[in-house]
């Protein structure tokens, strides 16, 4: 038994199986760099650097090859054990255990930016104001009805209960507080909503006049946009009242159940964020004789409780606070004419992590100059006890 045991031990803290690890994280690297001619970013994230297990295709063959997250956690272990736990106890080995202890915090940032961030976007003109961002790639079904004292709740449905529900059979979702349920179908990841003229046949449903057509599937996923067949189905008399949710319609779907209005829409998963920003002021430069922007940036007010601060966002220099990461990424209309009112887009990323691997890179730091200095000095010292 303890032959068995040292043989694990030995293994997996072995410098062998972190050469094979590496190896494998530079062929996920390059597969997935190869894969992004075929597919989205976002999808080859998933697929590559976001699973255990995936199946990579070559020609009619789908070869097995580990995910990065078990290449990864495998790495985390062989560094705790083999380069933590088994390194040799000695005061030469002090620099060595200080880089290793900055490569696992470098690890241990991407679990839980992996596990616990998520990250959205947040597009609006002057003078507008937010106080929440949306997913790029995730879609949710928001059910909101209007309170006694003026405001408004929300029941949220999340993508993971309706994208299966891409047949004519339909799938019904009960909830006990709401007066009706739901019945979804026909789900389309990409679609569009077509008047329907009077001399064509259609396969699916015509909706007042309005069908849902199916698009190819964009591979770039931020780009798509989901549509759906919707039935509301009334609790109490039986009632049915049938509609399409569509990803960018303008008005969300309203109907009157127990003499009450509810709207329904389909969007963009929503996130809040602990302040409320308001544009102030879009500003782009361009390029001297050209139409492509040199600079832009976002003069915003940051509105956390009773306190206010003025903040400008620029490319290189995010607004940083509380957790969230605010980035000037983009602007637009991009082909608008002189003069056209211009939105600015914010990229908005909750990390808990977000500064794990400026400490990572300070300790890596660190745990170099105390190996190599130590070095230099056993060197300088041999070379004055050889010239005596």
């Amino acid at each position: 038994m303890r032959t068995i045991l040292n043989r694990i031990s030995n293994f997996f803290g072995s410098i062998g199986l972190s050469c094979v690890l590496l190896i494998f994280l530079a062929l996920l690297t390059w597969l997935g760099t190869l894969e992004q001619v075929n597919s989205g970013l976002y999808e080859v994230q998933k697929k590559y650097f976001e699973s255990f297990i995936l199946f990579h295709d070559v020609g009619p063959l789908a070869i097995p090859l580990p995910g990065a997250h078990l290449v990864m956690g495998l790495l985390f272990v062989n560094l705790l054990w083999g380069g933590m736990v088994k390194l040799r106890n000695r005061g030469s080995m002090a620099g060595i255990l200080t880089t290793h202890i900055g490569i696992a915090l470098l690890l241990l940032a991407g679990f839980v930016k992996t596990a616990f961030s998520d990250d959205g976007h947040l597009t609006f003109f002057e003078g507008e104001s937010a106080s929440f961002y949306q997913s790029y790639y995730r879609t949710e079904i928001a059910i909101i009805h209007p309170t006694g004292d003026g405001g408004t709740a929300e029941y949220l449905i999340p993508q993971e209960l309706f994208v299966d529900a891409t047949g004519a059979r339909p799938t019904r979702l009960i909830s006990d507080e709401l007066p009706f349920d739901l019945e979804l179908r026909l789900y389309m990841p990409n679609s569009m909503p077509i008047p329907k003229g009077p001399n064509f046949e259609v396969a699916v449903p015509v909706i007042d006049g309005v069908f849902l057509r199916a698009e190819a599937y964009n591979k770039q996923v931020e780009a798509n946009i989901s549509g759906v067949y919707l039935t509301v189905v009334e609790k109490s008399s039986g009632a049915r009242h049938e509609g399409i949710l569509w990803g960018r319609a303008a008005q969300p779907l309203t109907v009157e159940v127990d003499d009450k209005a509810w709207a329904i829409d389909l969007r963009k998963e929503r996130y809040p964020l602990p302040f409320s920003i308001e544009l102030l002021k879009f500003t782009k430069e361009d390029y001297p004789g050209m139409t492509m922007a040199r600079t832009f940036e976002s003069d915003v007010i940051v509105t956390e409780g009773p306190s206010s601060r003025a903040v400008n966002i620029r490319m290189n220099e995010p607004l940083r606070d509380q957790g969230y990461v605010l980035y000037q990424s983009s602007w637009g209309p991009a082909d608008a004419p002189a003069g056209t009112p211009l939105f600015s887009t914010l990229s908005v990323v909750r990390n808990p992590a977000d500064q794990y691997p400026l400490y990572a890179c300070i300790v890596i730091a660190a745990g170099l100059i105390i190996h190599f200095s130590r070095r230099l000095v056993g060197y300088i010292q041999q070379q004055m006890r050889t010239a005596q």
